[in-house]
């Protein structure tokens, strides 16, 4: 069972094929044509298919909420410039509008389950409006909610728009599920893939909260061992314990991985890397989206 990746941006493209090769995310091809070339003859061999796929966060994040690479599952996350605050707001007429080209294939192709993602300002610009209407009309369910990513405990709000659409067959319908991951299927997974254990919402403050250098005010970066020594979360660790903290000009502390090398002038492939983080997904909480898709399955 093969994947298929659609990404014009060539060192993303790159990326997803060391990544592939590395067994990180479901093995597959890679196709660096525009969305708006591909035809819907081509995907016919394929199981899975991520579009505007970027460095791989929906197979990733697939493979955290424990969904097989073998089970069908399209993805995408359309360009966000039409619809984003910094952006120029052209919206449908914006020619990076692609969602009729994506649609357009989901007609044809008619996968059992898509999920995607869009910045959260595209609600207020009729885009979701568009894809659920356009969605309906081929007779899929659709469900959809703001989620940012500081509910996975990320140290940043990064609030975004996600939706998933199910073909009809009779079972439970995705309209009526509670895709923000509340209730019963946020606690049976005690979030599971951000490490909080609470309500997606529930410590959004406190973790998108960075005023952290007044406090520390002397400090210009640090070791924290243990979430506790911030005072900022009580009781077990957390997927940010051993985090680094950085102090910028503006006074606010911020959570980097240690792992994670910042992106100073200097950097090795410095603005390759700043385009595929920036284009990136939250796959944490793309991994909540899909395990309460499969909740409401079960």
């Amino acid at each position: 069972m093969t994947a298929y990746y659609n990404e014009i941006d060539p060192y993303a493209a790159q990326w997803l094929r060391n990544l592939i090769n590395a067994n990180l995310i479901a093995p597959g091809d890679v196709d660096e044509r525009s969305i708006v070339d591909v035809d819907a003859d081509d995907l016919k061999q394929y199981t899975q298919c991520h579009f505007f796929a970027g460095i791989g966060g929906w197979s990733l994040a697939a493979r955290m909420a424990r969904w097989p690479d073998d089970r069908p599952l399209w993805t995408g996350s359309c360009p966000c410039q039409p619809f984003s605050v910094a952006g120029k707001g052209e919206g449908q007429s914006d020619e990076r509008h692609l969602w009729p080209n994506f649609h357009a294939l989901i007609r044809a192709r008619r996968p059992d389950v898509i999920m995607g993602e869009q910045v959260a300002a595209a609600v207020g610009k009729n885009w979701l409006d568009g894809v659920q209407s356009d969605l309906e009309d081929i007779d899929y369910s659709c469900g959809a909610a703001i989620v940012p990513a500081c509910s996975v405990d990320a140290p940043h709000r990064r609030e975004r728009l996600w939706f998933v659409a199910d073909r009809r067959d009779g079972k439970r319908d995705v309209a009526n599920s509670d895709l923000a991951s509340e209730g019963e299927g946020w606690e049976q997974r005690g979030g599971q893939f951000g490490g909080s254990g609470g309500h997606p919402e529930g410590r959004a403050r406190d973790v998108a909260d960075a005023d952290l250098a007044e406090r520390r005010p002397n400090r210009t970066a640090w070791h924290v061992d243990d979430g506790e020594a911030t005072g900022w979360f009580q009781g077990a660790s957390h997927s940010w314990a051993g985090c680094r903290w950085f102090v910028a000009d503006d006074g606010k502390a911020r959570r980097f991985e240690p792992s994670i090398c910042l992106l100073a002038h200097g950097v090795p492939a410095r603005v390759g890397k700043l385009r595929a983080y920036g284009n990136a997904i939250v796959p944490q909480v793309a991994a909540e989206v899909i395990g309460a898709y499969l909740d409401c399955r079960r």
